[in-house]
């Protein structure tokens, strides 16, 4: 159980948690985290666990580093504040946008800096549309995305997320946003059908959108590499590659939302590079700061920039921005999360320990409640079924996957239920060997304990 205290009333009476079932929240109350150091958070109890989800699929470098507190500290007493409107500029901003440029998977003229994932998509999308009225197009607006991929909250970024709990009641997708099928083969696939002829059907079918709608309608595609709150979802076998080869045919620009996928988490500092994707440009926020200070960016290819010139010469400025745009302190703390992943080499590290992470995944994949155990480096989701041999799933209403992660915080885990009931795992980048067993150990004990409540109410 969680600790009770005066912090629960004080905090269903005070505050609106994002993503959260408000009506349960108001008996269950909240985990109430303290402190936390490393891969651990530590409760207000003192309890101890292992922070799964890196927070929000975030915190890279872990809890309590403290070159990036200092780092924090150094630019707060330097310059606490100054704005990039109007030319405006300063030191990190220019060195942060120069570095992303350097790492960057493909050719970026510029980057432009926003405060989470979702004002970055939000900000995706209102280039394409502003960049397709300048340059002539103003029928190209439509925007593809996936069925149960997710890009972020706001207006248009919930648009784009193909999860229909973000849309109810809500008045979403707004106009000229398209979803297209979700690319899980488990799940998906037709009896007998291959990864690859898998891949080959769906994107007969985007294709076949596009005919649809009308190819000079369409403005771009996006796509998470790996797609988390959908539930973990790997693209099968030569799926991105005969995607691009659509894309490319009728002039889509492709935009690799790499919130969850960037700086290491897959093996390599991109999803993008992963799959081999080449897009037109990225998305990226999260573990930029290892989630110490907010932030996101997205990469500007220079066809659009060019014409995001010219259009200042028509209206007199590029009427977009946020007040934090390139907020000193997160460009400081971005430079040096950065600086910190080449130096300690995270991506080397996590390609060591990420078959220790595989084995211990895969194993899983014979527990009863198991249909399918999926993941790359250091992410991974076990979806939980009623039957295996079916692919049938649980009932929604049971909240099988919650069920799970609450066990799995009472044996001293945190983790969530994404896509409806996968349990995801996502640890700090930082995690050692050791450290993962101990994490699938208290996830196998949740899945026992989660077996053993369904069989006695009578649910399996």
């Amino acid at each position: 159980m969680r600790p009770i205290s005066n912090f629960a009333a004080r905090d269903v009476e005070a505050l609106l948690h994002p993503t959260t079932n408000l009506l349960a929240h108001r008996s269950a109350g909240p985990l109430v985290v303290e402190r936390a150091e490393g891969i651990y958070v530590y409760d207000s109890g003192g309890k101890r666990y292992i922070e799964g989800l890196a927070g929000l699929w975030c915190a890279g470098l872990g809890y309590g580093n403290q070159e990036l507190v200092e780092t924090a500290r150094e630019q707060m007493a330097r310059l606490s504040f100054t704005h990039l409107f109007g030319g405006r500029s300063h030191e990190p901003a220019i060195a942060l946008a120069e570095k992303i440029k350097a790492i960057s998977p493909v050719p970026a003229s510029k980057v432009f800096f926003t405060n989470s994932g979702s004002e970055a998509n939000d900000t995706q999308v209102k280039i394409a549309w502003y960049y397709n009225n300048v340059r002539g197009q103003p029928r190209r607006k439509k925007i593809i995305a996936r069925q149960r991929g997710y890009h972020g909250t706001t207006v248009a970024a919930a648009s784009l997320s193909g999860l229909s709990v973000f849309h109810a009641d809500f008045d979403l997708p707004i106009a000229g946003v398209l979803h297209t099928d979700c690319p899980h083969h488990w799940k998906g696939a037709e009896a007998g059908e291959g990864e690859e002829a898998y891949a080959t059907r769906i994107v007969r079918s985007l294709q076949d959108l596009i005919e649809r709608e009308g190819p000079d309608t369409i403005a771009a595609f996006i796509a998470e590499p790996v797609m988390g709150a959908g539930g973990v979802l790997l693209p099968p076998a030569t799926y991105f590659e005969k995607v691009q080869a659509v894309l490319a045919r009728h002039d889509i620009a492709f935009i690799a939302d790499e919130v969850i996928c960037g700086f290491g988490r897959t093996g390599h500092w991109w999803g993008s590079q992963t799959f081999g994707i080449q897009p037109s440009s990225i998305t990226m926020a999260k573990a930029v700061t290892s989630a110490y200070v907010p932030m996101g960016a997205l990469t500007v290819p220079e066809g659009v920039y060019q014409t995001l010139v010219d259009a200042s010469g028509k209206h007199g400025v590029f009427a977009h921005g946020f007040t934090y745009s390139g907020h000193p302190l997160a460009c400081a703390v971005a430079l040096k999360t950065i600086e910190i992943y080449e130096r300690i080499k995270i991506v080397e590290h996590v390609r060591r320990v990420a078959p220790i992470f595989r084995l211990r995944l895969q194993a899983l994949a014979d527990h009863p409640l198991v249909g399918e155990a999926r993941g790359i480096g250091l992410i991974g989701g076990l979806e939980l079924v009623k039957d295996k041999r079916a692919r049938q799933s649980f009932e929604p209403k049971l909240g099988v996957g919650a069920k799970a992660v609450r066990f799995a915080e009472e044996e001293g885990l945190l983790c969530r239920a994404v896509g409806g009931d996968t349990v995801a795992l996502c640890p700090p980048l930082i995690i050692d060997g050791a450290e993962i067993n101990a994490m699938f150990d208290g996830i196998t004990r949740a899945l026992d304990r989660t077996e053993g409540w369904l069989r006695k109410e009578g649910h399996v």
